[in-house]
């Protein structure tokens, strides 16, 4: 039975690797979770998990639930400090890092150097911090599992790759979003509630936002160049609307290599937490006679610019991916809160790399601290500027 740590419960991926478990109860025991505000959500799941510990992240949430916390079993914490012991504990084996935003970054950090393999949904940890965290991954023997539809394909094809000499590609499959045909002028009109209608995926507000912008993508083919230690050269992606292939490699005799199952996320969750195994049936078998046919196109990169975008800073390597991350944490932010257009957060995001490449922003190897403090003054930059 693996012991698992959940930073980010109540979230779409923290609740459904909750199912996952509940599902596999044999298998999977809850040892600590963690929530940003959402303590009702996080008593029921205490109810029904029984972790040794949980986190309330925000100061005020904490303070009010801690009153009167009916859960002498279950160690109430708050804050950086609080997800920092959780995912120390020693009986914890994997930590599912589902949290949003850069909050993620340091208790990954903190699980990979105590030894904990990362169930990995934080995009920001690998943007962000890419080289230093695979680093420090080698030097302590940890596994960094991708819990993501298109990173977990990629992991399950290369199960049969014997030498990574064989591998000539990564094919990353895009939906295309709700604007997939669009033209440039079309995005400038597009509204809050049309951006949040996905066609395939059920999410949260920021990345359903980034779906549709098509920065997840972009967001993606940064991470799968440090979870796959793969050239930006080699990474692509290509559109399928239908959503049923979930990424693909290609090896150097032309073979191409899929990974094909019903849109859903429960199932690169268990990949995650079952590795090396192959745990139970969690969701519906694939029926491809109902899809009738699959089709591929390209991604049109004039109108989604975030994908030229991603390219360049991975080329450019250094801090640049936090740069870019930041900044469209910032746009995505404003454009939720109905300050800016759809189109808005590609010009924030371009003018927050010309400005920080003005600024004398360095590449090559970084520091983890220099990660957060770019990313603060590109948060205060906008600030200022709005």
């Amino acid at each position: 039975m693996k012991n698992i740590v959940i930073l980010g419960s109540s979230g779409s991926i923290g609740t459904q690797t909750l199912s996952v478990i509940g599902a596999c109860p044999e298998e999977y025991r809850v040892t600590a979770l963690a929530v940003n505000t959402s303590a009702a959500v996080l008593r029921d799941q205490i109810e029904k998990f029984r972790p040794k510990a949980a986190v309330i992240y925000d100061p005020e949430c904490y303070e009010k639930a801690s009153r009167d916390w009916p859960y002498p079993d279950t160690k109430l914490l708050c804050g950086m400090d609080g997800l920092l012991e959780i995912v120390r504990m020693p009986e914890a084996q994997i930590v599912v890092t589902a949290m949003v935003g850069m909050i993620g970054l340091r208790p990954t950090v903190a699980a990979i150097e105590a030894g904990k393999d990362i169930a990995l949904a934080n995009k920001e940890t690998l943007v962000c911090a890419g080289q230093l965290i695979m680093r420090l991954a080698r030097e302590h023997q940890v596994r960094i599992l991708p819990v993501d539809s298109e990173h977990g394909a990629i992991f399950q094809c290369l199960y049969g790759v014997k030498d990574r000499k064989e591998l000539a590609g990564l094919i990353l499959t895009a939906s295309g979003g709700p604007f997939r045909g669009y033209t440039k002028e079309q995005l400038q009109s597009v509204t809050k509630a049309q951006a949040l209608r996905h066609p395939s995926w059920k999410m949260g507000a920021k990345i359903t936002i980034d779906s549709a912008t098509m920065v997840n993508k972009g967001l993606e083919m940064i991470e799968a160049r440090w979870l796959f230690d793969c050239g930006p050269d080699k990474i692509r992606v290509v559109v399928h609307p239908q959503s049923v292939i979930h990424s693909m490699i290609e090896l150097v005799d032309g073979s191409v290599i899929a990974q094909l199952a019903v849109p859903d996320m429960r199932l690169p969750i268990e990949v995650a937490l079952a590795y090396p195994e192959r745990g139970p049936r969690v969701i519906q078998p694939l029926d491809l006679a109902s899809y009738g046919s699959l089709t591929f196109e390209e991604p049109d990169e004039d109108v989604f610019v975030s994908l030229r975008l991603a390219r360049e800073v991975m080329q450019a390597g250094g801090l640049y991916p936090a740069v870019l991350n930041a900044a469209n944490e910032c746009a995505v932010a404003d454009f939720l809160a109905d300050r800016i257009g759809f189109t808005e957060i590609y010009e924030r995001i371009e003018k927050s790399l010309d400005w920080a490449s003005a600024q004398g922003m360095r590449d090559g190897s970084y520091e983890l601290a220099e990660v957060f403090e770019w990313e603060k003054r590109i948060r205060d930059l906008w600030s200022r500027n709005g």
